[in-house]
This record gives structure tokens, C-alpha cells and sequence, in this order.
């Protein structure tokens, strides 16, 4: 089922409750909402297989792997991911597929992170954590105050929660499967021993996550690394290329962060108000069944279904902008960040290069291990020029990808812009030409 997403969600009910009962249904970690559960009241163009970056793939080409999650399930405190692979090389199989937890996603990123044979290479950023929290405190809160409710109400309003929830568990998926399609894609790393037993390795890896003396020791190696870019601040490049994209990415980087955050704020406003035109409905239906006057009656009856469609175009509106504008500022906001670290690495072997070469002149003043010194001077020039000319390449390419990614996601939220206002005016215009019926 290739390409095909089953997802669990657990804000459904279980498979043998009646839609029609009214009352909130029980998650169940057994129950599994299909693709017909998107065939009602979807965007056409939500984009199902939206990727904030497009990574294509030949599999007929040399040491070609094709990644892909196939499969998703939901359970209360994690997510198991069914990894599909396929590639024509020898000592691979050809076609497997394992279920992955997202700790195992951050595994295999820090072991690459780790390893030192790829200094000289942008590491590609972690996925997120999944994140369902919120909307499962919503669905108990909307269960909660189902007495306060007619039963449309209710069924509508929990439609919605499952909606959101879905397009929230969509898009962690999309971002998990970027992440692996990024590192097959690469010429090194999908050569990776511990990339190849993520996909292959059929039984559970045993990845457990970081305890707290882990996760303080995590911390503290940021902030040492923070305090060793300081001290290297002062550092002169010899390489003008490099010296340039140092000054470009901390610059730029500051830009997109801001604008990331910007851009969040901008979408919460933008379903806030989406939020704010189905009470506007609801005030507008509860009027509509109190009033005596048959035409005023249905009069605010039209306008309540008006209220309601455009929350449905106004929150199809807000999640486009979140896909296409905001995850891309959010995801190449990491990658900027993975760029500043991959130059830290070259910048640090430019120091230990120099400070190599006052070792050598110091040995041979004092006429004492001049072999050692010479050594290691030879050893750390090769591994700053090494990581100097793989780092020019990477750069180069990160800037490639981004143009691109750019280019397509903005261009298509502002087809999807014009599609959803002209929707909103058709909508008001179809309520106007009703009132003057």
C-alpha cells in the first residue's frame, strides 16, 4: 500500500459506537481511520502528500533508495511508523518495511551527528516530536461540555477536533519521511551502516530516549560549543567564501527565526478567527429557532450556514498558510541552524590547524619531537582542507534547495490565496443574492 497513509486517530470513537448517539466517543488503540475517513468535507487541495521539501528519487539510478512511510498508528503516548524501502543494490534487500518509534528517528539522527567522518557535511535536522496533547485536552473538554450542547453541535464540533487532529498527524508524518528521504538521497549517508539497519533490522531497535544525565550532558555540549563560537568569533578565515556565508547565515539566520515566529503568531490569529464564525453561526442558528417571524427566521438561518462555510474556508485558509509558508520558514530555520554548526566544525579544525603549526615551529625551536609535531600538523591540515572542500559544496546545495523550496511552496499558497478569497466572495455573494430574494 504504497503511499497510501492509514492513520489511527485516537479521537475517534470506537468502531462499534453510533455516530448518531450524541455522546463523546472513547479512543481506542485498535480503531484506524482510513482514507475514506478524508473524503469528507476535505480540501481538494489540502495537499496530501505535501513535503515542505520535494526529494526525488530514481531508482533505477546508482545506489538508489527509495524511503517512504506507508503506514502511521497513533497510540496515547507515541506514534509507530511503518518505514517502506526498496533499492536494486546487491547487499540490500529489495523491499522491506519496519515499524519505527520516533526516538529511533533521533537515534539515527545524532548517531550521524556523531560521527566525525561527516564533519564536513550538513547533518539533516531532527523531526519533531509528535505533539497530540492538546488535541485530546480539547476533545475532554469538549466532551465535557456536551450538556451545554445540541447534538448537532456537538458531532459538528468534534468533527472539527478530528480534523485538526489529522492535519497535525499528517504533517509529523510528512516531516519523519523527509527526514529518511534527505539522508537516502545522499551520496554519503545512505551508505551509513546505521542508516541501512534502521531500514532493514526487522525487530525493535532497543533505542531507548536520553535519561536526565544524558539530556543535561546534551545541554551542556550546546552550551560549550556556544561558548567555543564565541572564543572563535575572533577567528580570521583564510577563505573569503567562507567568511562571507558565516556573516550571511547568522544574519539570515536571526531573519528567518523571526519570521517563523511571526508567521505562527500570524496562523493562530488566522484560526482564532475561523473559531470566531462558527460561534458567530451558532448565535445566528440559536436566533433563528427563537424567532417568531418565519422570514426573519430564515433569513438568519442563511446567514448562520454562511457563518459556517466560511469558518471552513478561513481554517482551510490558516493551514495552507501553516504548510506551505510557515513549516518551510520553521524547517529551513533548522537547516540554517545545521549550516552555522556544520561552519563552526570547519572553523574549529581551522583553529586546531594553526594551533598545530605553532607546535611544529615551537618543536623545532627547542629542536625536541619535531616527528610528532610534523605529524600531527600534516593530520590537521588534511582535515581542515577536507572539510573545507566538502563544507563549499554543501553550502552551495543548501542554497539551491531553499530557492527551490521557496519558489514552489510560496508559489502555491498564493494560488491557494486567490482560490480560498474568491471562495469567501462567492460565498457572500451567493448570501446577498438570498436576501434580496
Amino acid at each position: 500500500m504504497i503511499g497510501e497513509e492509514v492513520f489511527k486517530n485516537p479521537l475517534s470513537g470506537s468502531s462499534g459506537s453510533s455516530p448518531s448517539s450524541g455522546a463523546p466517543s472513547q479512543p481506542s488503540v485498535h480503531d484506524h481511520v482510513t482514507s475514506d475517513f478524508y473524503s469528507r468535507d476535505v480540501n481538494p487541495d489540502d495537499q496530501r502528500h505535501h513535503r515542505t521539501e520535494e526529494i526525488n528519487i530514481d531508482l533505477d539510478s546508482e545506489g538508489a533508495i527509495m524511503v517512504d512511510i506507508s503506514d502511521a498508528l497513533s497510540e496515547r503516548d507515541k506514534v509507530r511508523y511503518t518505514v517502506h524501502s526498496r533499492t536494486k543494490m546487491s547487499d540490500m534487500k529489495p523491499e522491506t518495511s519496519v515499524v519505527r518509534e520516533h526516538e529511533e528517528f533521533l537515534w539515527l539522527h545524532t548517531v550521524l551527528e556523531e560521527n566525525e567522518n561527516y564533519a564536513g557535511f550538513i547533518i539533516p535536522p531532527a523531526p519533531p516530536r509528535p505533539d497530540f496533547d492538546s488535541s485530546r485536552e480539547r476533545l475532554q473538554k469538549l466532551g465535557e461540555g456536551e450538556a451545554t450542547m445540541t447534538k448537532e453541535e456537538f458531532l459538528k464540533m468534534k468533527h472539527d477536533l478530528e480534523q485538526d487532529y489529522l492535519a497535525q498527524f499528517k504533517k509529523t508524518v510528512a516531516m519523519h519521511e523527509v527526514f529518511l528521504q534527505r539522508i537516502a538521497a545522499h551520496s554519503i549517508f545512505r551508505d551509513d551502516q546505521n542508516f541501512r539497519i534502521f531500514l532493514q533490522y526487522e525487530d525493535d531497535l532497543s533505542v531507548r530516549g536520553k535519561n536526565k544525565k544524558e539530556v543535561v550532558g546534551s545541554f551542556w555540549k550546546r552550551v560549550t560549543q556556544s561558548a567555543d563560537e564565541v572564543l572563535l568569533s575572533g577567528q580570521k578565515d583564510i577563505d573569503e567564501f567562507f567568511e562571507k556565508e558565516k556573516n550571511y547565515l547568522i544574519e539570515y539566520s536571526t531573519h528567518i527565526k523571526e519570521a517563523a515566529a511571526r508567521s505562527e503568531k500570524m496562523i493562530a490569529v488566522r484560526k482564532n478567527v475561523s473559531e470566531l464564525f462558527v460561534k458567530m453561526g451558532d448565535c445566528l442558528e440559536r436566533m433563528a429557532r427563537s424567532e417568531p417571524d418565519k422570514s426573519l427566521a430564515r433569513t438568519l438561518g442563511r446567514g448562520a450556514d454562511t457563518m459556517f462555510f466560511l469558518k471552513k474556508v478561513e481554517a482551510r485558509s490558516a493551514n495552507d498558510e501553516e504548510l506551505k509558508m510557515c513549516d518551510t520558514l520553521i524547517y529551513f530555520s533548522k537547516d540554517t541552524q545545521a549550516a552555522k554548526d556544520l561552519l563552526y566544525r570547519r572553523i574549529r579544525c581551522l583553529a586546531n590547524y594553526e594551533a598545530a603549526n605553532k607546535n611544529l615551529e615551537r618543536a623545532r625551536a627547542k629542536n625536541k619531537e619535531i616527528q610528532k609535531a610534523e605529524t600531527e600538523q600534516v593530520e590537521a591540515c588534511k582535515k581542515f582542507e577536507d572539510i573545507s572542500a566538502l563544507a563549499k559544496n554543501e553550502l552551495k546545495d543548501l542554497k539551491k534547495r531553499r530557492v527551490q523550496a521557496f519558489k514552489k511552496n510560496l508559489g502555491d499558497l498564493a494560488e491557494l490565496e486567490v482560490k480560498h478569497a474568491n471562495a469567501q466572495v462567492n460565498l457572500l455573494q451567493e448570501f446577498i443574492a438570498k436576501l434580496k430574494e
